[in-house]
Parts: C-alpha cells; sequence; structure tokens
C-alpha cells in the first residue's frame, strides 16, 4: 500500500503548526496582539485538523481489529471515496478479509471431508479433554463398538459401566493392544491404542478402537473356505478312483463267490486292483502329512546370522544343480555386513523353494537367469530378492499360489509357498511377489 500521500500531508501540517507556533511567540514578543489571536485561532484549527487528520485512520483501524477480534470477516471497507491513503488502507482490510474467508472456507470444507470420513469408518474414535472428561469429538462407531449412546462427558459410561471405563478410558494402551470386553451377554475383541496431545492449556486424549472379531472371522472364513475347497479337490480326486475300484472288485468277487463255475476269478486283476488302491491311499496320507507340516513351524531358533553366510550356504547346496540345467544363477548383496535375526534352516528352506520354483520357471527358457539379491531399504528393512526371467504366473493365480495345497503343477503338492509365508509371518517378516507372463518373477522377503 503507498502512504506517501498521507506522511506529506501529515509532514505539512506539523511543520504549519511548527510555523505557528513560532509566529505566535514573535508576535507575542513584539506585541502585536491582533496577529497573536489570528494565528492562535489557526493553530487551534490547524491541531483540530491534525487530529481529525490522523484518528480517521487509527478509527478505521481500530474498526478493522474489532472485526477480527470477532472473527467477523464479512466487514466491507468502501475503496471508492475518502482519501487516498484511506482507500489503500480500505482495500488491504478487504484484501485481507477475503484471503481470511478463502481460509476458514477452506479449513471448513476439509473438516467436514475428515468428518465425514471418520464418520464412515467402522473403526471407533474419541477425543475428550483429561482434567474433565468433557468429549471433544468422537464418532457414531466407538458407541456402536462399545454398545453406549451419545454422550458428552466420559463420566456417563464411568457411572453405568465402571469396567468398560476402567479398561477403555483409564488404562493406557501406547501401542495396539488386543483386548476383550464384555458387553451384554457376550464378550467381544477389540483392538485399542491411544495417545495423549496438549491443545493450549489442555491435556486430551484420543482412542482409536476396532472391533477385530468380525474382521477376524470374516478372515477365518475365507481362509478355510480356499483351504476346504483345495482339499475337498484333492481329496476328491483321490477317493473317487479308488471308491470306482473297490466297486468292480467287489463286484467281480461277489460273482466269482455267487458264480464260482463260470465265473473265473483273475487274480492278477485283483492283485493289480489293490495294488492301484494302496498306491492311492499311500497318496492320500502323503497328502495328509503335508497337511501337517503346515501347523508344525511354530517355534523359531533364531540367531544373528550375515546375509553372505546364508547366501554362501544356499550357493554351494544349489548353484551346482541349477547350472546343470543350463541356468546361470547370482548371488549378490549390496552392502556384506548385512545380518538377520532369523531361523537359519527355515530361512534356507524358504530360498530353497523359491529357488526350485525359479529353476521350474526358467525349464523352457533360452538364456535363462535367475539372480538372488539382498539390500536394506530407506525403512532400513533388509529385503532378500529371487529374480527369473521364466514364463512368470499367470494373473488369474496370482492371487491363490500362497493358499495352501493350491498349485499349477501337475506334480506339486501345493504346500511349498504356503509354507515360506507361514515362516515369514513367524519372522514377523513378509514375502511379496510380482510377475508378468511370459517375462518372469520376483519374490521379496521382507525382514
Amino acid at each position: 500500500m503507498n502512504y506517501k500521500a498521507y506522511i506529506f500531508r501529515l509532514f505539512f501540517r506539523i511543520i504549519l503548526i511548527v510555523g505557528l507556533i513560532l509566529g505566535l511567540i514573535y508576535t507575542i514578543k513584539i506585541d502585536k496582539n491582533t496577529y497573536a489571536i489570528i494565528l492562535s485561532i489557526s493553530l487551534v484549527y490547524l491541531l483540530i485538523n491534525t487530529y481529525t487528520f490522523t484518528k480517521r485512520r487509527f478509527v478505521a483501524m481500530d474498526d478493522f481489529f474489532e472485526a477480527v477480534k470477532y472473527r467477523d470477516f464479512s466487514r466491507w471497507f468502501p475503496e471508492d471515496r475518502g482519501p487516498k491513503d484511506i482507500r489503500f488502507l480500505y482495500t488491504g482490510f478487504n484484501e485481507i478479509n477475503r484471503t481470511i474467508k478463502e481460509i476458514n472456507s477452506q479449513n471448513q470444507a476439509q473438516y467436514v471431508y475428515l468428518q465425514k470420513i471418520l464418520e464412515m469408518v467402522d473403526i471407533g474414535i474419541i477425543a475428550y479433554n483429561l482434567e474433565t472428561g468433557d468429549v471433544l469429538w468422537s464418532n457414531d462407531s466407538f458407541g456402536d463398538i462399545l454398545d453406549v449412546p451419545s454422550f458428552k462427558n466420559i463420566r456417563f459410561v464411568e457411572n453405568r459401566k465402571p469396567d468398560l471405563f476402567n479398561t477403555v478410558f483409564e488404562t493406557y494402551h501406547r501401542e495396539p493392544n488386543s483386548i476383550s470386553i464384555a458387553l451384554q451377554n457376550e464378550n467381544i475383541k477389540i483392538l485399542i491404542s491411544d495417545t495423549v496431545f496438549q491443545v493450549d492449556d489442555d491435556a486430551f486424549k484420543l482412542i482409536v478402537i476396532q472391533n477385530i472379531d468380525d474382521t477376524l472371522n470374516k478372515n477365518e472364513s475365507e481362509s478355510w473356505k480356499k483351504l476346504l475347497s483345495v482339499m475337498t479337490h484333492e481329496i476328491m480326486n483321490s477317493i473317487a478312483p479308488i471308491s470306482s475300484l473297490a466297486d468292480t472288485l467287489q463286484q467281480n468277487l461277489q460273482l466269482a463267490l455267487e458264480q464260482p463255475e463260470e465265473s473265473q476269478l483273475e487274480l492278477e486283476d485283483i492283485n493289480s486292483g489293490i495294488k492301484t488302491i494302496k498306491n492311492r491311499s499311500e497318496g492320500l496320507l502323503k497328502f495328509a502329512k503335508t497337511y501337517r507340516s503346515l501347523s508344525k513351524v511354530t517355534q523359531l531358533n533364531l540367531q544373528r546370522v550375515r546375509v553372505s553366510e546364508l547366501f554362501n550356504n544356499i550357493q554351494l547346496l544349489m548353484e551346482p544343480s541349477i547350472k546343470a540345467k543350463d541356468i546361470d544363477v547370482d548371488f549378490k548383496i549390496s552392502g556384506p555386513k548385512l545380518e538377520l535375526d532369523i531361523d537359519t534352516h527355515l530361512i534356507e528352506q524358504v530360498l530353497i523353494n523359491l529357488l526350485l520354483n525359479a529353476v521350474d520357471a526358467c525349464k523352457n527358457k533360452d538364456n535363462a537367469e535367475i539372480r538372488v539379491e539382498a539390500s536394506q531399504n530407506s525403512n532400513r528393512d533388509i529385503v532378500i530378492k529371487v529374480y527369473d526371467n521364466g514364463s512368470g504366473i499367470p494373473q488369474n493365480i496370482l492371487e491363490n499360489i500362497f493358499v495352501p495345497f493350491f498349485t499349477s503343477k501337475t506334480t506339486g503338492s501345493g504346500i511349498g509357498l504356503s509354507l515360506c509365508k507361514q515362516i515369514m509371518l513367524l519372522h514377523k517378516g513378509r514375502i511379496m511377489v510380482k510377475s508378468i507372463e511370459g517375462q518372469g518373477t520376483v519374490f521379496s522377503l521382507v525382514f
């Protein structure tokens, strides 16, 4: 804003006041009373004019500051009348009002947007004053999960459900914690965490809860459906021919017993049929044993191991057989000092499974190549990746490759990758896969 004109006018008035004062002093000294009276009147007028001239600006600023104090940003200051410097001042005030109104509008939109999101989620959220217990904000899911109506102060819960109050509000859960709470005639499991934050001089507590019973039940149900679907398929594949062959043999034996002279019992056929039943039964037994192996690994023998040592063991074991199939295999570590707290035997089994899968994917590939690389990412997680440029995994079966007993191979058991995933979960890690059909696959082990 330009205040040069205002400063010039104020400075001119001050010069005039100083000149009139000096002139008044001079006329009094030389006893020119008439001139002294005229100069006195002029001095008073100029002082009043200067006061009014200066006050008008401060009144405008007082009006603006009063509007700011009471958050009244709807005030509009006229920009088309009054002295030029006042118009500049009003223009600045209006620009500030517009800016603040835009910021408030954006904040209000963001608040409404965030509020709608928090109301829609099935996670309960509440924030309340630690000293007074007054609720700052709460969504409907919080009351639904705890089976309480809407309340303004947490003492409402304390008076009606003291045990629930102590568990949820009085106990601190710095880390997400799974607990069971009693509601009416049932117990539900919730995941709860909280944090304390400061706003000005007041301390508030934010509590987040989630009913994980429904999630666990849903995931468990989906897992069982997939597992039972695959197991039913595998068991039926074994039982159907056994049942059919047993029925045929039983009919032949029945006929031979009823008509021994007309029906000749072929011992070779019976022997062959029984042998087939035996083989299929052994296959079904082997299938059951592989299922047991999925639940066998429950404990870890953790020890700190250098990734270089882990790779050396795998390389000595697998490289000869892989290269014998005319497949290049390369082991690479970004840092020789990378170390892991792992159960060496189990992680070796994971890498062996992944390498065997990679070999199988590359069996019909020219210039086949397998790479095993270890590095540390920006989150300080250590990642081991197994690359191959083989046939890749079709997208329609990619999401099922970790399901127990699921396999696209004619000779596979379908537990290799399931076992790998279970081992990684026991290590509090995860296994991921990316694959493009016809180009290759990469499995990532994240520790």
